[in-house]
């Protein structure tokens, strides 16, 4: 109904446009051909229109019927290019599904009827590369570094065939490469930041931290491995430079404040520039937050020339922090060992000698037994469990473990992979196999000049 209303409405305003037209007043004389008219100007200027609109039609007409070809062409071409896009998505699709054969049929097909697609070429150069066609994908991917829009996802593709080939020195410079082309790359910055890491090149890959391009949400991460480096800059230097040495460890602690590695170091060359109160604070601080036994230890060794009870008496008041600890009763043990107080270091160990005892708690006990009654059968028994206790949480690595904590993986390289947590028994240690236990001595008179000979235990400390 409004349709109509509107065509109606259109045709009336034609026919009152063109009798306005037609009664606009004067005449107009045409002689020609032995003729002459004297048609009205109202009429001449509706014939002018008309004609203008008739021709209008017509060439529009011819122009249609010339460009039939044309159109078909076109109409090819979207086709070709229709089925070009359906190419292109396809292989993407087989080469996340795992196709990378008929990912590249497929990308080949598209190059074909989508000319100069870079999409498809790149598509092609990956499925090359899971097909295990590389030097193909090589080629490939070095074609497209001439051009500017495919440059850096050609460089990222040589830099995972060379990390592929083991080639990380090729690596190496397809990633500085992609990074001087876009600074703000985060895979690039990453890559040459790993490499400085592995490579022991702290200083450089401190420096280097800064490109990276964090989130917000990665703060933490980046404030992590900033912590990390600059530890691994203290350990070393903790014995050639140790003004330099502590400066990066306190940075580290900045950074990290209940860091271990680096409190350890801190504390350490605190204890050797004479400054003992400053670190047995600090040891104390991370002692609360993490009760880790290296910190103990150092921490009841700090004043040189201390005697086993001194020794002791720091001890208790570090227990005192987590009294119902497993670390606190080994290092009070420990400490009542040396100092051959065996009730104390009896009582410490009790609530742990049930069947989850570990290794380091049977070895102690055996230890108590040797020095306090003499018991050579119930010191063996102890040591006997020790061989199949759990064992005790160690700095671990990509399943090596060791007694110390080291800035990066021994088998991968990485950075801070490293975490203190209990090792299965199958984990290697690089420093070796572990020493059997020693056999008990006859115990001796309870007597701090004279004490009895203890098994000797890792000193991780460094004192």
């Amino acid at each position: 109904m409004i349709r109509i209303f509107i065509i109606v409405t259109f045709s009336l305003l034609i026919a009152w446009g063109a009798s306005i037209i037609m009664s606009v007043p004067g005449e107009v004389v045409i002689t020609g051909f032995g003729y002459q008219m004297q048609p009205s100007l109202g009429i001449v200027l509706f014939g002018l229109i008309l004609l203008m609109l008739i021709t209008i039609i017509v060439w529009a007409i011819i122009r249609r019927i010339f460009g039939i070809p044309a159109l078909f062409s076109r109409a090819n071409e979207k086709r070709k290019q229709r089925k070009g896009v359906d190419a292109l998505s396809n292989a993407i699709i087989a080469l996340q599904t795992g196709d990378p054969n008929k990912a590249r049929q497929l990308a080949r097909e598209a190059r074909l009827k989508l000319e100069g697609n870079t999409a498809a070429q790149l598509l092609e150069a990956q499925a090359n590369m899971q097909l295990g066609e590389l030097k193909q994908a090589r080629l490939q991917y070095r074609e497209m570094i001439e051009d500017p829009k495919t440059a850096i996802a050609a460089l990222s593709g040589l830099y995972e065939q060379a990390r592929q080939q083991k080639r990380e020195d090729a690596a190496l410079q397809f990633a500085r490469k992609a990074a001087s082309l876009s600074p703000k790359l985060e895979w690039a910055q990453k890559a040459i930041f790993a490499h400085l890491a592995k490579e022991g090149d702290y200083e450089d890959a401190l420096a280097q931290l800064d490109n990276i391009p964090f989130d917000r949400a990665d703060r933490d991460t980046q404030k992590r491995l900033d912590a990390v480096l600059r530890t691994a800059l203290a350990k070393e230097l903790e014995e050639t430079e140790p003004q330099r040495a502590i400066a990066f460890a306190n940075e580290a602690l900045k950074k990290q404040p209940e860091f271990v590695p680096a409190a350890l170091i801190a504390a350490r060359l605190y204890i050797s520039s004479g400054e003992v109160r400053k670190a047995s604070g600090l040891l104390r601080r991370v002692w609360r937050a993490s009760a880790h036994p290296h910190i103990g230890e150092l921490y009841i060794h700090a004043q040189s020339g201390a005697s086993a009870v001194e020794r002791l008496k720091r001890a208790k008041t570090m227990v005192v922090e987590h009294p119902d600890h497993l670390e606190s009763a080994i290092l009070l043990a420990n400490a009542a060992i040396a100092a051959h107080e065996w009730a104390d270091a009896r009582a410490a160990l009790q609530p742990f000698t049930d069947q989850q005892a570990t290794q380091k708690v049977c070895t102690l006990m055996a230890e108590i037994e040797q020095g306090d009654t003499g018991d050579q059968g119930k010191a063996r028994a102890w040591l006997s469990r020790a061989v199949t206790a759990k064992p005790d949480a160690t700095w671990i690595a990509d399943g090596i473990s060791a007694d110390e904590w080291e800035p990066t993986s021994p088998l991968t390289g990485k950075l801070d992979q490293f975490e203190w947590k209990v090792p299965s028994r199958s984990m290697a240690k690089p420093n070796g196999p572990a020493k059997p236990a020693p056999s008990p001595a006859p115990a001796q008179p309870k007597d701090e000049a004279t004490p009895a000979p203890l098994p000797a235990p890792p000193n991780p400390t460094g004192i």
